[in-house]
């Protein structure tokens, strides 16, 4: 089935998403559309799918105009969407997921439960996608749950299936295996859109590569063209992928947790007895895929969540159970993951943003009064060192972009004086020009004697930074190995294949 694309914009009010793209995805294509978060791929997709109604343009099917009100009318005329948070209901089998909306009956009122079962195991050999039908899906690794998605977009006979951000939560294997059932759907004639952020996969699936930036299509390419290449069509500029650093020999730990253990609201234990010490003048990276206690983790450190057991250290002191304001006091930096929930106010100036944990300090504050004249040269001064793109201080952040949101974060927490750097996921939506920056910002703070630790579940970025890397798996750092380690074994470690003798290898063990 061949699928077009003419002129279509979507508006919301005065803000353009999607600006009059014109794409083709030819019968038995992989066709990547390559952009940063915030560019308007998502809002393109769910066009295609049903889930909003285009401004302007048309949508044609083997060159027949077609208009779609809901995502059933999208699924009648053969186009399937494997959504990058799945939908999928836990408790239910496989079977009963793929054949929900179109279940199998024997009768009124009857399930054909078998009949379900038949066809997903049918389908799911046809594809060698190998899924049980009668597994229950939370018990499912994300990588099969992601199968269930795609069969049951499968049992809807869909001839193009988008896949929107397919690999966020997968381990190299997983991805791995994932573009092998995609090489396949292709042979039998099926038509994939591929949405994704990450160079790496898109030379490595992609037939053909489209590039969208701020809502419009900037150029379509081979798979031949370069990172460097698609970089710069991503961001208009050149870009320097490689994060330029020198080998240092790190000092001795800074920051040290001991068996610590977090428990969360429901009363499981997410961290589960981790050690760690990171060291002034090193770079550790936590590598895992998301939701294996990294975040808890990191909230322990800062004392955002109380830790039920083991103890953490700051320079030799204990500081288990002091406040959040007194480690930062201490000197701890902290880039959240979710800067818009953590990271920032949106109603507050850039101004005031780049004080919120710094306006009790002298150079901010004479007695209880702001020192104005000071937060207004340090917002001037912060502006321009870290490039924050603004029309002026006195914008609020939550009229920024993605990228210059972070940066006010990463520009606040950088500028002062810093003991230890904790950034979990310090480039998460923002451009691969941000990237560059931020990136060149924690290897600065690295080289000035500052203790980093760097937690994020994209591994290009674990491998540019670190001086060594932590897996976690399950609460647990089941590894520490260094920078050196191929793609394949983290990967093994990322989905708890391999484990150290007792679950846990201390930092200070492994150079």
């Amino acid at each position: 089935m061949k699928l077009e694309i003419r002129g279509l914009t979507k508006r919301f009010g005065s803000f353009t998403a999607n600006d009059g793209i014109d794409l083709t995805v030819e019968e038995g294509e992989i066709h990547c559309l390559l952009g940063e978060n915030g560019a308007g791929k998502s809002t393109l997709m769910n066009m295609l799918y049903g889930l909003l109604e285009p401004t302007e343009g048309e949508i044609l099917v083997d060159g027949e105009p077609v208009s779609f009100s809901s995502p059933g009318d999208a699924i009648d005329r053969g186009i399937g969407m494997v959504h990058q948070h799945f939908m999928l209901v836990p408790v239910f089998t496989v079977a009963e997921n793929v054949a929900l909306g179109r279940e199998d009956v024997r009768g009124p009122g009857i399930l054909d439960r078998r009949a379900s079962a038949r066809r997903v195991r049918e389908l799911s050999e046809a594809y060698r996608l190998s899924v049980e039908p009668d597994a229950i899906v939370e018990t499912l690794p994300v990588g099969v749950q992601q199968r269930v998605e795609i069969l049951k977009a499968l049992t809807r006979e869909a001839k193009v299936l988008i896949l929107d951000e397919p690999t966020a939560v997968l381990t190299p294997q997983e991805t791995d295996e994932l573009f092998a059932i995609m090489r396949r759907l292709k042979a039998e004639g099926t038509s994939i859109i591929f949405i994704t952020h990450k160079l790496r996969e898109v030379r490595a699936v992609a037939d053909r590569i489209s590039v969208i930036r701020r809502g419009k299509v900037v150029g379509t390419t081979s798979p031949q063209a370069s990172e460097a290449e698609l970089a710069e069509l991503m961001v208009g500029r050149k870009v320097n992928l490689v994060v330029e650093k020198s080998e240092r020999e790190a000092g001795a730990p800074v920051l040290s947790a001991r068996d610590l253990v977090v428990v969360d609201p429901r009363g499981h234990q997410v961290v589960k007895g981790v050690s760690l010490d990171v060291r002034a003048g090193e770079v550790l990276c936590v590598a895992g895929v998301q939701g294996n206690g990294q975040t808890e983790l990191v909230k322990s450190l800062l004392g955002l969540v109380r830790a039920e057991g083991g103890s953490i250290t700051l320079a030799g002191e204990d500081i288990t159970h002091d406040s959040p304001r007194a480690r930062l006091e201490r000197g701890i930096g902290y880039v959240p993951e979710d800067r818009s929930s953590d990271g920032f106010v949106g109603d507050f100036s850039i101004r005031d943003n780049l004080v919120l944990d710094l306006f009790r300090s002298e150079q901010f504050s004479r007695g209880p009064a702001l020192a104005l004249r000071a937060i207004a040269d340090n917002a001037e001064a912060r502006i321009e060192e870290f490039d924050i793109r603004t029309p002026s201080a006195s914008t609020h952040v939550a009229a920024l972009s993605g990228g210059n949101q972070q940066k006010v974060v990463v520009a606040r927490e950088m500028s002062r004086p810093l003991t230890v750097l904790i950034a979990a996921q310090p480039t998460r939506g923002v451009d691969v020009g941000s990237i560059e920056f931020i990136h060149q910002r924690i290897i600065a703070e690295r080289d000035q004697g500052v203790a980093v630790l760097i937690v994020s579940t994209e591994l290009d970025e674990v491998y540019a930074l670190a001086d060594r890397i932590a897996v976690m798996y399950d609460g647990r750092v089941v590894d520490v190995v260094g920078p050196d380690t191929p793609r394949e074994e983290i990967g093994l470690l990322m989905a708890g294949g391999r484990d150290s003798t007792d679950g846990q290898n201390d930092v200070e063990d492994i150079a």
